[in-house]
């Protein structure tokens, strides 16, 4: 899979803007503040329908405009798709060969990216958040299905959640109505975990060897989900429910005291260990970048796996914080196979035949000039 043509119209700093990608490797060179990031960012966005870097949408249509667009000529193996990503200060609309979706859960998964990102090293260091953040998307792109049960995990969980803060100190609560919202919750949540257990167990599939291989097999890579219930992946369906049910009475009191869901997958995490210590808290930088880089690695692997497609890599500024090595394993990993886009303020750090082929493009103040 590979994206041949992108189009911008009212997105971040552009106006109109269109492209013609080279199939292999795609490099944007600037100084920071130019816009070669916002290039990268309307590419993720047009295949995840959301943004790596925000969360408000407003933020991403140009200032004096009501609407921003996204265009895009994916070819897959079957031949070209085009897609179209329309953000406006109300939602947004995606369209598939030019019919839109009426859920953005079905449009998800037309053009499938990994994105690999200074932040993403906070996969392994940062805070659960963000790990859970990296599940959820990951699973969307190759699980339409998953994307469904988990908006509407979070409809439950915000009802749940209203249920409790109105009910907040109240000594007597109505018992019948409190198992009718864990009834429907405790069927949500069993859904969204199960789906992640299987999820990491094909990704500790890939990710184990690839980091092995960075490592030169001096490490050993494991990726563990951890849920507040204590749920493990060998649980059946009705084991998880009734462990759900049972942790959920145990947090009655203290749910009710505070007004917020305290079980469940919003409040799950995972766990890399590296020589089965944790790699967050013992680990070294290198060995937490590498964890990440095994991670990214992987989900190209697991992606092409699941879809039949290779999906399109997205590097922004990061080779720059890998050092050598690290920096010529993804490139070699990547040589040939993989559409790749990479941001850089300079080309001369990278040493690596695969850019002597790339494709350049350089961005000055929102103009973007081919080389």
């Amino acid at each position: 899979m590979h994206i041949e043509q992108l189009k911008l119209t009212n997105y971040r700093n552009y106006d109109t803007l269109a492209l013609n990608f080279s199939p292999k490797i795609n490099v944007f060179i600037g100084e920071n503040a130019q816009g070669k990031t916002n290039v990268m960012e309307s590419i993720y966005v047009l295949a995840m329908a959301k943004s790596h870097r925000t969360t408000n949408d407003k933020e991403l249509i140009r200032w004096d405009s009501d609407y921003g667009k996204i265009e895009g000529a994916v070819q897959k193996r079957h031949g070209i798709l085009p897609i179209e990503l329309t953000i406006t200060k109300k939602g947004k609309k995606g369209k598939i060969n030019h019919i839109e979706q009426s859920r953005l859960s079905h449009y998800i998964g037309q053009m499938n990216v990994v994105m690999f990102a200074p932040e993403d090293l906070n996969v392994v260091k940062g805070s659960p958040q963000i790990r859970r953040r990296f599940i959820d998307m990951e699973i969307g792109q190759i699980s339409p299905v998953y994307l469904h049960d988990l908006l509407t995990f979070q409809k439950i969980l915000k009802q749940r959640n209203h249920y409790l803060k109105i009910n907040q100190g109240k000594v007597m609560i109505d018992d019948v109505m409190y198992e009718v919202y864990n009834e429907q919750y405790i069927h949500a949540a069993t859904q969204i975990i199960r789906k992640r257990f299987q999820f990491m167990d094909l990704l500790q599939e890939w990710a184990e060897p690839i980091h092995a291989g960075i490592s030169q097999g001096k490490e050993t890579l494991a990726i563990k989900y951890r849920t507040v219930a204590g749920i493990e992946k060998e649980h059946t369906p009705s084991e998880v429910e009734n462990l759900l049910h049972k942790k959920l009475l145990e947090a009655k009191d203290r749910e009710f005291d505070r007004g917020v869901t305290m079980v469940g997958p919003h409040r799950d995490d995972l766990q890399f260990l590296v020589n089965n210590y944790d790699v967050q808290t013992y680990g070294s930088q290198g060995q937490q970048r590498t964890t990440a880089l095994s991670l990214k690695l992987a989900e190209i692997e697991l992606i092409k796996q699941e879809t039949n497609e290779t999906p399109i890599l997205l590097l922004d500024d990061v080779l720059s914080e890998l050092d050598d090595y690290r920096q010529s394993h993804l490139l070699n990993t990547i040589q040939g196979e993989v559409q790749t886009f990479v941001t850089t303020t300079s080309v001369d750090g990278i040493h690596h035949e695969t850019m002597e082929h790339a494709q350049l493009f350089h961005v000055k103040q929102g103009a973007i000039e081919e080389s």
